[in-house]
């Protein structure tokens, strides 16, 4: 039976803010069940409340994104609850911006490590069941800063590169998994506000609460592209706000 259409089982790695809790408001306002998966539980919680309040469905957990563990109990646990999972949304997102020669190693293992790796523990889990039943929706965050480098994001658009590669190459590898790579630029999101360089903090900040576009407007396109019926699969979205141009 292909779920193209109807209410869905929902997964959102990184949905106590920003992209992941616009995307958890639109899915559930459209009838999706939302399973919200993030480190600050009481924000998760407090979302959930919301979402059922406005007549959605919704359930919470603890999500570190960085422990193969974790994420594989947060997919199986869900799948365990409500016998199918259709569709996971790999949010999940740390940019910290600096120079290289800042040497900010730690920060670069942190990206490397919640971007990336978080990213493909997200698929380690969910692919084999999504397989086994024969279908499923594989939603990866990529960023523009997977299409081009600027200074002071080089590890951060390195990962967003290897996300968009790793998203082609699911793709191919599957026919009865539909896999789309959404790649927003500058949005408002809490993205900016935490490590990197101060200064070039702050101006990135800047430049997203200027240039950027709502989080629901993302929200919208992942929204669109889950709705398509199993015959067709949104392979890559790229969106700005015609502000950045």
């Amino acid at each position: 039976m292909g779920t193209g259409t109807g209410s869905k089982i929902v997964l959102i790695t990184g949905a106590s803010s920003g992209i992941g809790a616009a995307t958890a408001r639109r899915l559930a306002a459209d009838g999706h069940h939302v399973v919200l998966g993030a480190r600050r539980v009481d924000r998760l919680a407090a979302l959930v409340d919301e979402l059922h309040a406005a007549g959605g469905t919704a359930e919470h957990h603890e999500l570190d994104v960085t422990s193969r563990d974790s994420v594989r109990s947060f997919v199986e646990g869900a799948h365990d609850r409500h016998g199918r999972i259709d569709v996971l949304v790999n949010n999940a997102g740390v940019m910290a911006l600096s120079t290289l020669d800042a040497l900010r190693v730690e920060e670069w293992e942190q990206m490397l490590d919640v971007n990336l790796r978080g990213t493909l523990y997200g698929i380690a889990a969910a692919l084999p069941l999504m397989r086994a039943r024969g279908t499923g929706h594989i939603v990866n965050i990529g960023s523009t800063a997977a299409y081009r480098v600027d200074p002071t994001a080089a590890v951060y658009c390195a990962t967003k590169y290897a996300v968009r590669a790793l998203t082609e190459g699911l793709r191919q590898e599957n026919r009865a998994v539909r896999v789309t790579l959404v790649s927003p630029g500058y949005t408002h999101s809490e993205l900016t506000e935490r490590g990197g360089d101060p200064q070039v903090r702050a101006a990135a900040h800047a430049a997203a609460e200027e240039l950027g576009m709502p989080a629901s407007a993302v929200a919208d396109a992942i929204a669109q592209a889950i709705a398509q019926p199993d015959s067709v699969d949104v392979n890559e979205i790229v969106m700005r706000s015609t502000a950045q141009g």
